[in-house]
């Protein structure tokens, strides 16, 4: 709030010390003299007594005064909300002090860059780049996120100003009270998602990831359900995402994606202050895997629910999956490929064999397929996100083109956690060492940018003796579970 100075001046003291060389006269002195006599005992007991009533008086007062209901801060400013509008005709009324008060609280709101370009070396890390203000609610093993308003805000309601979608730093939010908005700004009713994504919504694995905090929110709150979603991406506004995942999203959810498009055609520096608002920056980051699990259990239950995919596999099919990429990462030779599969497959009982595209399936294609599958063998790529549609305890082999285990980071290994998050078991990975040749030395970082979209090869004896051990090991796991009378529930949660 604005600091309101003193209506009192400061007074010069006149200095009343005499030069050294100046000598006092008898009169001065006896002037003195008088002046400490008049401070006598008994003038300081009455002025005590004095000061003692008064302090008294003024605690009977503060007694008499009725208090907020709450002693929060919201409790407190809702009271004085409602002594703002109450009409009170008393010549001792406060209400223009208060009005006064509460334009200085829509004033003092201080609104600051989505983006902000001091950590942009550090975006990802801690409080991120992305309303750097906030720091998140964790509890251990759950999600991370922020809510507004809440405790951690002290009440105070998400306020965003500007929907640029080239440069986040021109897009703004801030903190306000629910009844001292800023002046101008619109009230939108309802609870809102807000979702910061720092790499991009229609890539499947991306967009998923940052949505699936939602999800897990969304389980710990009783099921509570969105009014609107409001996408970022560095800061600047997303108007959509990838059809799989919003077909996703809609089935998890229970209903359409409305996604805040910005496009009533306001003033770009509109300022919106939102009812509720739920912010996600950090993915799935702090989650445990117990969590995630049940989280890939929601989606996976309501995808299948909405595509109608609750397939009987009590007939003891193993169902072993090719899943196919055309262009980048694709085979050399796929039909070598196909084969070494089909003949493995052949000699284990029950076994089927299904070859798909990912880019020619539909949504319910993908969710029916994955249904059927008990091994997902696949080229590294986006289109492995479907592992988690397959039951739980399911197979996942990867194969990697030349050069990635050493030029391709972290990244590389993320449908192998994907695998562990959703309760599947993921056996192993195949990395071709043939291939593009680089012309710089094999660890330089330029030659990623060859390796990237490589194509693979196979090796024929390496691929018969891999697959016929997770055959028979899925085999064996089919086996004990019809054994134990182990049945997939159907039921989802949030139903």
């Amino acid at each position: 709030m604005t600091a309101v100075p003193s209506p009192h001046q400061n007074s010069t003291t006149p200095n009343l010390e005499m030069p050294y060389h100046h000598k006092q006269s008898p009169r001065a002195t006896a002037v003195v003299t008088n002046r400490s006599s008049f401070f006598s005992p008994k003038l300081s007991v009455y002025l005590c007594s004095i000061c003692v009533t008064l302090f008294v008086v003024f605690h009977i007062q503060i007694l008499q005064t009725p208090l907020p209901s709450s002693p929060n801060t919201l409790s407190f400013l809702h009271n004085w909300q409602e002594k703002l509008t109450t009409n009170d005709d008393s010549p001792s009324s406060c209400a223009p002090d208060l009005e006064s008060m509460g334009d200085k609280l829509r004033e003092s709101v201080t609104f600051l860059p989505l983006k902000d370009l001091r950590f942009s070396n550090a975006a990802l890390v801690g409080h991120t780049w992305f309303m750097s203000s906030l720091y998140d609610t964790h509890e251990e093993g759950e999600v991370q996120y922020q809510q507004f308003p809440s405790k951690s805000s002290d009440g105070r309601i998400l306020c965003i100003k500007g929907h640029d979608n080239h440069d986040g730093s021109w897009n703004y939010y801030a903190l306000a009270y629910p009844g001292f908005l800023p002046k101008n700004a619109t009230l939108v009713t309802g609870r809102t998602f807000v979702s910061y994504n720092h790499y991009d919504f229609s890539n499947i694995w991306h967009g998923l990831s940052s949505l699936f905090p939602f999800v897990a929110w969304h389980l710990k709150h009783q099921c509570a359900l969105p009014t609107r979603w409001i996408l970022y991406h560095w800061g600047e506004v997303r108007t959509g995402m990838s059809p799989w995942l919003n077909s996703l999203m809609e089935a998890t959810f229970g209903g359409e994606m409305n996604i805040e498009k910005f496009d009533d055609g306001g003033d770009e520096q509109s300022t919106f202050c939102y009812e509720e608002a739920v912010v996600m920056r950090h993915n799935e980051g702090g989650m445990s895997r117990e969590r995630r699990m049940e989280v890939y259990d929601l989606i996976r239950c309501k995808a299948r629910l909405m595509c109608g995919a609750e397939v009987d596999r009590t007939d003891g099919e193993i169902g072993l999956t090719l899943l196919m990429r055309t262009g980048p990462r694709s085979f050399r030779n796929e039909t070598a490929v196909v084969e070494i599969f089909e003949k493995e497959c052949e000699k284990v009982e029950n076994c089927r064999l299904r070859v798909a595209y990912s880019s020619n399936l539909t949504i319910c294609e993908q969710v029916k397929l994955m249904g059927l599958t008990d091994i997902l063998v696949s080229p590294h790529g986006a289109q492995l996100t479907n592992i988690f549609l397959m039951d739980r305890n399911s197979s996942v082999m990867e194969l990697y083109p030349k050069g990635w285990l050493k030029l391709a980071g972290v990244g590389q290994f993320v449908y192998k956690w994907i695998a562990s998050w959703s309760g599947m078991k993921y056996e192993g990975s195949w990395r071709d060492t043939d291939g593009e040749k680089c012309p710089f030395p094999d660890d330089d970082r330029r030659c990623m940018s060859i390796y990237k979209n490589g194509r693979i090869g196979y090796n024929s004896t390496y691929f018969r003796e891999w697959t016929s051990k997770v055959l028979n090991e899925v085999k064996i796991r089919k086996f004990e579970e019809a054994s134990k009378g182990i049945i997939i529930p159907t039921k989802c949660a949030c139903s």
